[in-house]
């Protein structure tokens, strides 16, 4: 007896409501968020994305015009933090926007590790994050911090409790 194919799962596609919600809980609702000037490009389940731009507030380094480690570092956990939400957000899309929004209040980073790879030094830089595993306490993450050119400045790895 041969199986039957299987149908491929429908890609998850968040509605216009619930980015723009993300973005104003990411940009606007996290206060060191809005400090640090993180403006999120796009949400999916699989990975969340953001911009910083270069601000004197955030040199590390007064000779070199360096960013500084913790901005980095914050921008790391934001975006593994955001990529934990998409990920809660997916496996809920039978509920309204506002419920799966709700569902991020028990969220909080447990373990953080940076590894600065390179010097931050640049106009505006990209932070992406990505969820390894999501299970019903703990999150694994993965994260990016990268200079417009792509090169990858940083790297980091947390684990969030998500219940």
């Amino acid at each position: 007896m041969t199986p039957k194919p299987t149908a491929a799962a429908a890609p998850v596609v968040f509605e216009p409501e619930f980015i723009a919600g993300m973005r104003q809980l990411t940009e606007e609702m996290i206060s060191f968020n809005k400090l640090l000037g993180l403006q999120l490009v796009s949400v999916t389940p699989d990975e969340a994305c953001a911009r910083l731009v270069m601000k004197p507030e955030l040199i590390g380094h007064f000779a070199y015009g360096r960013i500084h480690g913790g901005a980095i570092s914050a921008a790391l956990d934001s975006m593994g933090g955001v990529a934990v939400m998409a990920a809660i957000a997916a496996k809920h899309m039978d509920e309204p926007v506002a419920q799966r929004m709700q569902r991020f209040g028990r969220l909080g980073t447990i373990d953080l590790r940076v590894d600065f790879l390179r010097q931050g030094i640049g106009e505006a830089f990209t932070v992406r994050g990505q969820v390894l595993r999501l299970g019903s306490r703990v999150a694994s993450t993965r994260m990016e911090f990268l200079a417009e050119d792509g090169t990858l400045l940083s790297t980091g790895a947390a684990a969030y409790i998500v219940s």
